[in-house]
């Protein structure tokens, strides 16, 4: 059985109040529903039913050991999700909320297990998209969302992408159109002395640094099922296209032409120099050089590469710098094998 997906422009008027209306309700009663946020689409449920939880995990064949991002549409529901609640959460909640930060603090009890992987804090977040503030406050309750995917593919940017990976796993889609951001928020960890920066995002570190000083940025990729994972999307392989993907420091026009020369139907986000002719079993997407432009546009060009059918992929891999930092995260463990 199909969604019953709504078109919605503007969260303000008859129609689209009906539409939340009815998509809260149906997580009022354990269903799953998928929404646009600034960053990617999110599949989400009420947070404080364990049932309805796990049906994000069964839509989306994800393990249980990778926490889930809850959702609030006010700081002070943030609040009562956890057991301590530092000033520096406070800061950061003024600055970056609405937006595309995750918090993660310390647990309340009334936040089950499953939420989190077991361990003791919780992931928080406002978002800034009209539609998913306007869900939060219809719904009045808390949305545990990660992306609206099957676990570790590319994440989803518009509700074509999440009817394609997800399909008759919601029960609700609401149509707000691209995610403008187009990568997963950045998440920092306040439970720890310094605080960690546990995966790059929108927000860029520095900016967070203005904030609350001095935050540590170590690198996770755990592999042991077992272990509760310290933020989503830690795992070495996430945001994967289903062809094998490879990135080039140097620009990729030689490795594309090796492998169409090989007779390999092959994708190529291109940066930087391009080829004098494009073989007919190449798929070339100019990519921005803009950092912004190009984080909202990766996810749907992968998609591209996807519906095409390519055997390879390769991209160009953008500037070692900073600004660049959550694009370069997310096409590393695209490639990862």
């Amino acid at each position: 059985m199909t969604p019953i997906v709504y078109e919605i422009d503007d969260p303000v008027g008859g129609v689209a109040a009906a539409a939340l209306r009815h998509a809260a309700d149906v997580l009022r009663r354990g269903g799953l529903v998928a929404f646009p946020t600034e960053t990617v689409y999110g599949l989400g449920a009420n947070a404080l039913v364990p049932a309805a939880v796990a049906r994000i995990f069964a839509a989306k064949g994800r393990p249980a050991n990778n926490p889930l991002i809850v959702h609030v549409a006010r700081v002070e529901q943030a609040r009562e999700l956890a057991a301590f609640w530092p000033n520096a959460a406070e800061r950061l909640a003024a600055r970056f909320w609405p937006g595309p930060l995750t918090i993660v603090v310390p647990r309340a009890p009334t936040v089950p297990g499953i939420v989190t992987a077991g361990a003791a804090t919780v992931a928080l977040r406002i978002p800034a998209h009209p539609i998913a503030r306007a869900l939060l406050e219809a719904a009045n309750l808390p949305v545990a969302a990660p992306s609206a995917n099957r676990s570790n593919q590319i994440s989803p940017t518009t509700a074509e992408h999440v009817l394609h990976g997800l399909g008759s796993a919601v029960d609700v889609l609401l149509d707000g159109g691209a995610a403008s951001g187009g990568l997963e928020s950045t998440v920092v960890d306040l439970s720890t002395d310094p605080p960690r920066l546990l995966r790059p995002g929108l927000v860029r570190p520095s900016e967070i640094e203005q904030v609350i000083g001095r935050i540590a940025r170590p690198e996770f990729s755990i592999t042991d099922p077992a272990v509760a994972l310290p933020s989503p999307g830690t795992q070495p392989r996430h945001y994967a296209p289903r062809a094998p993907m490879e990135c080039r420091a140097d620009g990729g026009a030689h490795r594309v032409e090796v492998l169409w020369r090989e007779g390999l139907r092959v994708g190529w986000l291109a940066l930087g120099e391009r080829l004098a002719e494009v073989p007919p079993n190449a798929v070339v997407i100019e990519m921005p050089r803009d950092v912004a432009a190009y984080a909202a546009r990766l996810y749907a060009a992968l998609h591209e590469l996807d519906a095409a059918g390519v055997e390879r992929i390769v991209v160009d891999l953008p500037p070692d710098d900073e600004s660049w930092q959550a694009v370069r995260d997310r096409l590393r463990r695209g490639a990862a094998r």
